[in-house]
C-alpha cells in the first residue's frame, strides 16, 4: 500500500514511453537520416534527425552529462513524490508526463547515444513525442502550483 501513490505516475509515464519509443521506431525505419515529409508544407514536416544534444541543440555530444541529468530527474521525481504527505492527482499526471519524456529519450540515449528526433515545425529546432511531454508537464506543473 505504501507504494500505490507511485503507481498513477509510473502508469502515465509507461504509455507515454510506449507511444515514444513507438513514434521513433515507426519514423526511425521509415525514413533515412535527414529525410523530410512535408505534411503541411512550410509549417509542418516529418523530418528525421539525430539529436546529440538536448533542446533546441546545445550541449551538442554531451550524452553522458545528458544522461546524467534524466537519471538525476528520475530520481528527484520519485523522491518528491515519496517525501510528500498528498499529492494532487493532477500533480501525479504532470509528474508522470516528465518522468515519461525524460525516460523515453534516456533510453534513446542509452541504446543509441542520441535522441530521435522528427516533429518539425519548421521555425524552431526538430523535437519528438517525449519532448512534448517534458515540455508541457514542466509549464502546466508551474501553472499550477503557481495558482495555488
Amino acid at each position: 500500500m505504501k507504494h500505490q501513490k507511485y503507481a498513477f505516475p509510473a502508469i502515465t509515464a509507461f504509455f507515454i514511453i510506449i507511444l515514444d519509443q513507438f513514434t521513433k521506431y515507426l519514423i526511425a525505419n521509415s525514413l533515412s537520416l535527414g529525410d523530410s515529409i512535408p505534411v503541411i508544407k512550410n509549417i509542418f514536416h516529418i523530418t528525421l534527425i539525430h539529436n546529440t544534444g538536448a533542446a533546441f541543440g546545445i550541449l551538442k555530444d554531451s550524452n553522458i552529462l545528458l544522461s546524467s541529468v534524466s537519471i538525476a530527474v528520475t530520481l528527484f521525481i520519485f523522491y518528491y513524490i515519496k517525501t510528500q504527505k498528498k499529492i494532487e492527482k493532477i500533480h501525479m499526471v504532470l509528474l508522470g508526463f516528465i518522468l515519461g519524456g525524460t525516460l523515453g529519450n534516456l533510453i534513446d540515449r542509452l541504446f543509441m547515444g542520441y535522441v530521435v528526433d522528427f516533429l518539425d515545425f519548421r521555425i524552431w529546432p526538430v523535437f519528438n513525442v517525449a519532448d512534448s511531454f517534458i515540455t508541457v508537464g514542466v509549464l502546466a506543473l508551474v501553472l499550477v502550483m503557481w495558482k495555488k
